[in-house]
């Protein structure tokens, strides 16, 4: 885990995104656990083997959780939006998410990287 990272997700003003963001990372490394972590554009990227894998980007009224190499995945409907090669989750305030069908989402995109 990279601090610059760490600090980034603490740093959040809103603890609902704070909260959002910290269990989207773990996520991120049950389906990568070697992920290489880094602030990069001011948001949370995880890398694997120096790819791109999921991106966080906070906004006023979300949390974003990007997939990459996202082409192949079978999505459930309605849930993500974006173009073939990477697919966003947008979360509002209440929102949850089932953690092991991302895990597995991410992991599927990632195998290829």
């Amino acid at each position: 885990m990279n601090q610059e990272v760490t600090d980034f997700i603490q740093a959040i003003k809103e603890p609902w995104q704070q909260e959002l963001s910290a269990s989207l990372r773990e996520v991120v490394h049950q389906a990568i656990p070697d992920a290489h972590e880094r602030i990069q554009y001011k948001k949370p990227h995880f890398l694997k083997n120096g790819k791109y894998a999921v991106v966080i980007s906070i906004s006023k009224d979300t949390v974003s959780f990007t997939i990459f190499n996202a082409d192949m995945l079978e999505l459930p409907e309605g849930m993500f939006d974006g173009p073939p090669e990477r697919k966003t989750l947008k979360l509002r305030k209440g929102d949850t998410f089932n953690s092991k069908q991302l895990v597995s989402l991410v992991s599927q995109a990632s195998n290829s990287l």
